[in-house]
């Protein structure tokens, strides 16, 4: 008895209002999981990629689509057999238009429906980069770069040919810029769908070619082009300058030039996201005393006031005057601030008897530890010394043992 087949939307797993595109998504999973390069040796797995192939093929043509919803799959059973699946003959199925793409995709092999060789093309992009000050990217800069580029060559006006000259149609492909190759296999034969060696796929052959440009059409020439940095932009990031890249195909429009952007160090900021750092040294009175010092920020020296009792390493905030926001200009970053409370090194004499006096009155330490060595040494110097023989000696040292 026949083994009885399934229905073709359960076979893929998709209802019956399923569009194409649902149709074709459901079938390229099917046809990677089960495909017989994928398994090899594995008979149910040919089996099944068999089985969503055919209900593929079936439900992908509109009216085939029909007359299995109408008759189901009595309508492709008349005069069946032809070594397909259950009727199915695969020897006699075109799969060019079916399989091409989906296959094209999942083993590299071509595509059917892929954009025509000869079409227009957008150009390549050019990348570059550019050298910027610290505040340059905070505040933004106007750059200029010199760089060679291609451009369309005035002698043959892009066309490539000798002047007098055109192109011709390529034999090869007819003028299509593909050709079509058929390849067998197990489930039949299958036509896949390349762009012409010949002619690159542009349908057309230079046989006189342009002596300037010999042929390509394009001659490269230097140039010089003006780079707005934005204010707030970021080292490592990139600008994109549209159509000042490589020069389109078959009237395509020109790549773009991304430019970026290498931000030079400073010696005194850090910047982490929008935020400066930076550290600032202060003297010992003002750190004790309290008072005002100058701080270097990128908008120039600004007066900050020091709270008495500072300790070093406090971090102050200065608000907004950090980067600002490379989507909103009107909001900036903040810069903050280490204080490091310096010592000298270096002291007069009568620096050094003012702080000696100003030991005194805030701790006297300075007093304090030469008090404590004096007692030390005078306590050694009255301490008994030991007498007696040796042997008494020994018995004294026992004791404390």
């Amino acid at each position: 008895m026949a083994e009885q087949k399934r229905d073709y939307y359960e076979v893929l797993g998709v209802d019956k209002n399923a569009d194409d595109a649902a149709l074709k998504k459901a079938y390229r999973v099917l046809a990677k999981k089960y495909h017989p390069d994928m398994n090899p040796g594995d008979a149910e797995a040919e089996k099944k990629f068999k089985e969503a192939s055919e209900a593929y093929a079936i439900l992908s043509d509109p009216e085939k689509r029909r007359q299995y919803d109408q008759f189901g799959h009595a309508a492709f059973e008349q005069g069946g057999g032809g070594g397909g699946f259950g009727g199915f003959d695969f020897n006699s199925a075109d799969f060019s238009d079916i399989f091409g793409d989906i296959f094209g995709d999942i083993f590299g092999g071509g595509g059917g429906r892929r954009r025509a060789g000869n079409g227009p093309m957008q150009g390549a992009n050019v990348r570059t980069s550019v050298r910027v000050t610290f505040e340059e990217a905070v505040f933004g800069a106007e750059k200029e770069l010199e760089l060679t580029l291609k451009d369309s060559c005035p002698t043959c006006h892009g066309t490539g040919a000798k002047p007098g000259t055109g192109k011709v149609t390529c034999s090869k492909c007819g003028g299509k810029g593909q050709v079509v190759f058929t390849q067998q296999s197990f489930f039949g034969t299958v036509r896949n769908v390349q762009t012409c060696p010949d002619c690159g796929g542009s349908g057309q052959i230079i046989k006189d070619k342009c002596p300037d440009c010999h042929g390509s059409g394009y001659i490269s020439n230097r140039k010089k082009i003006q780079v707005s940095v934005p204010a707030g932009i970021d080292n490592g990031q990139s600008i994109r300058i549209r159509e000042k890249g490589e020069p389109g195909v078959n009237g395509g429009p020109r790549g773009d030039l991304l430019v970026e952007v290498m931000v030079q160090r400073h010696p005194i900021f850090q910047r982490q996201d929008y935020n400066i750092y930076s550290t600032v040294p202060i003297s010992f009175a003002v750190a004790a005393l309290g008072g005002e010092i100058l701080i270097d920020t990128v908008d120039g020296r600004v007066v900050y006031d020091v709270k008495a009792g500072t300790q070093t390493d406090t971090r102050i905030r200065l608000r907004g005057k950090g980067v600002p926001s490379l989507r909103n200009k009107e909001q900036r970053g903040d810069h903050y601030v280490t204080l490091v409370v310096q010592v000298p090194d270096k002291l007069s004499h009568e620096a050094k008897e003012l702080l000696r006096k100003f030991d005194a009155e805030t701790g006297d330490s300075l007093s304090a530890v030469k008090k404590y060595a004096d007692e030390k040494k005078k306590n050694e110097s009255d301490s008994p010394k030991e007498t007696g023989t040796g042997s008494d000696k020994k018995k004294k040292k026992g004791l404390f043992k």
